[in-house]
């Protein structure tokens, strides 16, 4: 007999909430199967058969809470091979009935059991979400890992995909709370089996229906926000290019082929122009679950760090040629194309190292100073803004950055950043200058002290040694917390980005 035990629950757990059993006692189990799911305070946990057997006894129920170490119940080794026996003598009569079984009807056949459609682990520290709108109906025929629903926490979005062939059972309604674990649904695969001739007496489709079915394949994996944009610019979805997960088409995809698609003749413009009577003149939407965590996490920022805002310009001249130089043999070199970001990223460890209380925190009456530089990005998606962290910046090559920006943002617009490259970083960068701002104060991402706003590069008239010349410049911003960066230490820190920036040679003399 083999106990179930409790296991290590992490840094500062003491104790668990069994949430729910997979099994019930007398069902033959496997080793490494899931048998229970734990619920801390931070974490979902699962537990597994330590052995090949039958469970044996449940000892801690649904909503007991428990410690590491507690024994769950037992798995008794062996007795699973001991009910094979008695199953044997059933394959006796299979030969008599095999020519039955060739006559008999597919209705015939057992029905599959359903497949449960849970919540998803979603992440340390996330313990709820709420679902969004089902891609399909109650009732509808679904394929194996076809998209279902997204699921919305005050972080991620999560997708969940169909777990097998069949036919959809929806438990749980657009809007409603859910935990990991949960049942949202099931999939019968038996309704698949049934759907099936009936589908067979269709009338054969032209030729040209393949591309039809492609439409209707992208169709049904549409999320709602892309459905959105779809219907409102009259996009077709099988002429559009998909980038996202498993082939699925973004909202960022969807924007992209509004500019491809041709313009309206100038009367039906005319006539969408004109205002709809069946329009309502305001609409409420209520909030999903990362705005309201945008909303709440900056007015914290707000209402706790002393924030000021620095500003200063750079003289992009040098960087500019410098990538114009070598951006073509660095791409066929490194895979991937030189952006601006490496270089800021670059000057902005440079000057962390020397003014380190920028890359500080307060902890209560204490001051963590961070001896590594976890460098944040923010990332406009089209579900809220999001700063996933890219890892030790100051060991990272220009590509090396190149490419980790790069993966980051790609995740960030797909909604597959994990909670692990959304935490820990140390200081934040947001490039404002993408959507064209020329000035902005950035709050800062607690608890963080400094974050720097990056701006859009303009042409403008500059005094060069007495003469006006023309170049491209940018406006720079440092928000910093003054509880504990000085005003010194602010100034001094920009203008140290500053200088490597407008005179990149620094770097590599390491001045």
């Amino acid at each position: 007999m083999a106990d179930i035990l409790t296991p290590a629950l992490g840094e500062s757990v003491t104790e668990a909430t069994i949430a729910k059993w997979t099994k019930k006692v007398g069902d033959p189990v496997k080793k490494d199967e899931l048998l229970v799911e734990l619920e801390t305070d931070k974490v979902s946990l699962e537990v597994v058969s330590p052995a090949d057997g039958v469970l044996g006894d449940i000892k801690a129920a649904e909503g007991d809470n428990v410690v590491p170490g507690t024994v769950l119940g037992s798995v008794t080794e062996g007795a699973s091979a001991a009910a094979a026996p008695a199953a044997a003598p059933a394959a006796a009569p299979a030969k008599a009935a095999k020519a039955d079984a060739k006559a008999a009807p597919a209705a015939a056949a057992p029905a599959a059991a359903a497949i449960d459609i849970t919540v998803p682990v979603m992440g340390e520290s996330v313990a709820e979400g709420s679902m969004g709108k089902w891609v399909k109906k109650n009732g509808d025929t679904v394929k194996k890992d076809e998209l279902l629903v997204e699921i919305e926490t005050d972080k991620v979005a999560v997708e969940v995909s169909a777990p097998a062939d069949g036919v959809l059972t929806i438990a749980a309604d657009e809007g409603a709370t859910v935990t990991p674990g949960q049942k949202i649904g099931s999939i019968s695969g038996s309704g698949a089996a049934a759907s099936a001739p009936a589908a067979a007496p269709a009338p054969a489709a032209p030729a040209n229906t393949g591309s039809a079915q492609v439409s209707a394949a992208k169709n049904e994996t549409l999320s709602p926000a892309v459905q959105r944009v779809v219907g409102e610019n009259n996009l077709d979805p099988k002429a559009i290019d998909a980038t996202g997960p498993k082939g699925n088409i973004t909202k960022a995809d969807a924007i992209a082929a509004i500019g491809q698609a041709s313009a309206p003749a100038p009367a039906a413009a005319a006539a969408s122009a004109a205002p709809r009577a069946d329009q309502p003149r305001e609409e409420r939407v209520k909030m999903t679950r990362l705005r309201q965590t945008i909303a709440r996490r900056l007015k914290e920022s707000q209402n706790t760090a002393a924030q000021l805002t620095t500003f200063n310009e750079v003289d992009m001249t040098n960087v500019m040629a410098l990538r114009a130089q070598y951006k073509d043999v660095f791409e066929k070199r490194h895979g991937v194309k030189l952006g601006f970001m490496s270089f800021f990223t670059k000057a902005v460890v440079a000057a962390l190292h020397e003014i380190p209380a920028v890359n500080a925190e307060i902890d209560g009456t204490d001051i963590i100073y961070k001896n590594h530089y976890d460098i944040g990005v923010a990332v406009g998606t089209d579900k809220g803004l999001v700063v996933p962290v890219l890892r030790d910046a100051d060991t990272l090559s220009l590509a090396g950055i190149e490419k980790g920006i790069g993966a980051l943002g790609k995740a960030a617009r797909d909604g597959s950043l994990t909670m692990d490259q959304m935490q820990g970083g140390t200081f934040t960068i947001t490039n404002g200058g993408t959507y064209g701002s020329l000035m902005s104060t950035p709050i800062l991402n607690a608890p963080q002290s400094g974050i720097l706003g990056m701006h859009n590069i303009v042409q403008r008239p500059m005094a060069i040694n007495g003469e006006v010349k023309i170049r491209p410049m940018m406006y720079l911003a440092l928000s910093y917390d003054h509880r504990i960066v000085d005003g010194k230490e602010a100034v001094t820190f920009l203008v140290r980005v500053k200088e490597l920036l407008e005179d990149p040679a620094r770097a590599l003399l390491d001045l």
